[in-house]
Parts: C-alpha cells; sequence; structure tokens
C-alpha cells in the first residue's frame, strides 16, 4: 500500500520552504496539473469518499457540479500530499487551430481522439484577423471555482491559478511558423499581438490576487524546445517577459507567490527571469535538457526549483528505481529549502498510477 504515512497539509509551510527559508522538516509535493484520468484512477485505488464525481470526467464543468467537483478535488489531493489545488476560470476562450488524432494510450486512459495546437499559420495572419478576433473579455471570466476555495479551503490548505500564457497564446493564435514570419514580415502585428495578450493576462491576474486563499500566482509559458528558446531570447526578453514581470509585481504587492512554468531550455532568458522579472521559482525540468539536481545547483541559491522527477523516467522505470531516484534527487535538493517534489512536466495520464504513487509516498516517508 501507498501514502500510508499520516499527512496534514501545512500551505504556510509550503510557502516558506519555496521561499528558501531554511530546510523543511518534511517533503512538500507540487505539481501544475494531473491529468483527470489519474485523478480518477487514484480516486477509485484509494476509494475516495467522492470518487463517483470521477466516473464521468469530461461532463461539462457546470455550476450545478461546482460542489462535487471540487470536494472530490479537494479530496484527492489532501489524501495525495498537496497543500494547493487549482482553480479554473471559465468563460476565458482563445479559439484557435487545432488538429486531432486518435488517442493510442491504453483502453482504460482512451480519450477517444488528442488534440494539439496547429504550429502552422493559426487564427491570426492580418490587421483585419486582428480586428475580427473574439478576444476574451476579462471583466466576463465565471471564477465560480475561485469563490468556492475561499469560502471552503480549510485553514491549511490554499489554490493557485495558472496566467501569463504570453509566447504560447501569440503562437496559439498567429501559429508557430506564422509568428516566425511575421517577426521579420509585420513586426507591428506581432508587436499588437504581444500588447494584446499581455493586457489580457494582467486583467485576469488582477482579479485573482483579490482571493485571500489563494497563494500562487503561476505563470505558464512555454518558451523553450530542447535545445533554446523557441524565439529569439532577446524578443522573449523585450516583448514577453515584461508581461510576466507585471504578473510578477501585482502577486507581490498581494503577498502571493509567482511561479513560472516554461518546459525546453530556456538558459538564455534564466538571468532576466530571476534578476528582472523575480520569479519565485521555476517549473519543469526534463532530463535530455538538464537534470533538476543540476538545476537545485546551478540556480537553487536565488529561486525555488520544482519537480523535475522526469515524466519519460516515470513511465518507464520500476518501482524501485523510482524511489531510488526520489531519494537521490531529495539528498540533493533538500537542503537549504526552495524545493517541492514533483514530475518533471504534469502527471500524465500515460504515467502509471503505481509508479506516480510510488514517487509521492517515497518522498512522504523521507527523513530530511
Amino acid at each position: 500500500m501507498y501514502l500510508q504515512r499520516p499527512f496534514e497539509p501545512d500551505c504556510e509551510g509550503l510557502r516558506k520552504n519555496i521561499m528558501r527559508k531554511g530546510t523543511p522538516e518534511r517533503v512538500y509535493n507540487i505539481e501544475l496539473f494531473l491529468d483527470i484520468e489519474v485523478q480518477k484512477a487514484a480516486s477509485e485505488y484509494f476509494d475516495l469518499k467522492y470518487k463517483e464525481f470521477f466516473e464521468n470526467p469530461y461532463a461539462p464543468p457546470l455550476n450545478d457540479t461546482l460542489d462535487l467537483r471540487m470536494k472530490a478535488r479537494l479530496e484527492l489531493h489532501k489524501f495525495l500530499g498537496y497543500e494547493i489545488i487549482r482553480a479554473y476560470p471559465f468563460n476565458f476562450d482563445w479559439p484557435t487551430k487545432h488538429k486531432e488524432g486518435i488517442d493510442t494510450t491504453p483502453d482504460e486512459k482512451n480519450r477517444g481522439k488528442r488534440s494539439w495546437q496547429d504550429e502552422g499559420i493559426g487564427s491570426i495572419s492580418s490587421w483585419d484577423d486582428f480586428e475580427r478576433y473574439p478576444w476574451p473579455d476579462p471583466s466576463k471570466i465565471d471564477l465560480s471555482e475561485f469563490d468556492w476555495c475561499e469560502k471552503n479551503l480549510p485553514d491549511n490548505m490554499a489554490f493557485y491559478a495558472l496566467t501569463a500564457h504570453i509566447l504560447e497564446y501569440v503562437t496559439f493564435l498567429m501559429g508557430y511558423t506564422g509568428l516566425c514570419y511575421a517577426l521579420y514580415d509585420k513586426p507591428d502585428l506581432v508587436d499588437a499581438m504581444f500588447k494584446r495578450v499581455g493586457e489580457i493576462q494582467v486583467e485576469y491576474t488582477k482579479q485573482m490576487v483579490d482571493y485571500s486563499k489563494l497563494m500562487i500566482v503561476w505563470g505558464s509559458d512555454d518558451m523553450g524546445f530542447k535545445s533554446g528558446c523557441l524565439i529569439s531570447p532577446q524578443v522573449l526578453i523585450e516583448k514577453a517577459l515584461p508581461w510576466h514581470k507585471r504578473c510578477a509585481e501585482i502577486a507581490h504587492q498581494h503577498n502571493k507567490l509567482y511561479l513560472l512554468h516554461s518546459c525546453g531550455k530556456v538558459d538564455d532568458i534564466m538571468e532576466a527571469l530571476i534578476n528582472d522579472v523575480k520569479i519565485d521559482a521555476k517549473h519543469s525540468w526534463e532530463d535530455t535538457i538538464l537534470p533538476v539536481t543540476e538545476a537545485k545547483k546551478r540556480w537553487g541559491d536565488r529561486i525555488g526549483i520544482l519537480g523535475g522527477i522526469d515524466v519519460n523516467f516515470l513511465i518507464n522505470a520500476e518501482e524501485e528505481q523510482i524511489r531510488k531516484r526520489v531519494r537521490e534527487t531529495l539528498d540533493i535538493c533538500i537542503p537549504g529549502g526552495g524545493y517541492c517534489l514533483g514530475t518533471g512536466n504534469s502527471v500524465a495520464n500515460y504515467i502509471p498510477l503505481k509508479n506516480y504513487l510510488a514517487m509521492l509516498d517515497e518522498g512522504r516517508n523521507y527523513s530530511c
């Protein structure tokens, strides 16, 4: 059995740990998100009270299911050993071009189809497209999950929300190929895109920080790939990072942490992220790019380093290999604080449940 050792949430302890206020007394966990299939499987595995919510996980998130949905998520995250749960905004739509393909995961986790972003030419490639696009209105965002968390989370737990999808949404809307062409052919349109996306994300961030139970403003913006930044580091510093800086300022003004999730190798902008944006911690580490233990050695005295148990490793490794990897990672990353245990990216539905649980269990039993 997994997770037999008692656990009691401590969101203030999590905050102190992320801010490197000394070696923590125990291991803290964090994830960007858990795929709904993982939540369903874990709830059933442990026979949790609200597991019935996950029997129809793709039902629309209607307000009449809000209380059950949030109770199920809260119960699961607390049981697994998390201090924080994620709240999602609704009516915050950014229509984009997608491609679809057959889901090849095992039957019990199969979604039928998977979709991914069209990386070619997107919905916006001209000023006419820009003017016609149905930009989301920040004043109409449905924050009912935020309201629920504010009223119902216990004192020792908090919630977080994602924001500042700056480069991501520009590339989603223009297409990655379209953006690369436009950087040279239509720089004024590119500037307008970053400005519009940034302004909307900032307005959304301003709304979320009014909630007292919100502890973390989590910027989520994939800016790199295996060997470098997706576009010129200087362009990112000039056009994307100022909006992250504004969101971080808003968070810090309201005593919230500002974390950054970004996939890929973003070494060329790390100094700007640390010194100018002033991120409190960085998330998403991949062994083939930079193992989390090396990230801790390189930047761990200046920012928190989060996650990093490589997703590909978790998919393929045996349980004892996972436990050994967790112990070795904690031995290096725990001293001095600033590290939270978690996957290198997110808990994808193709990670075997018991491998994920072995990671959590080894962390819970670790002696700091």
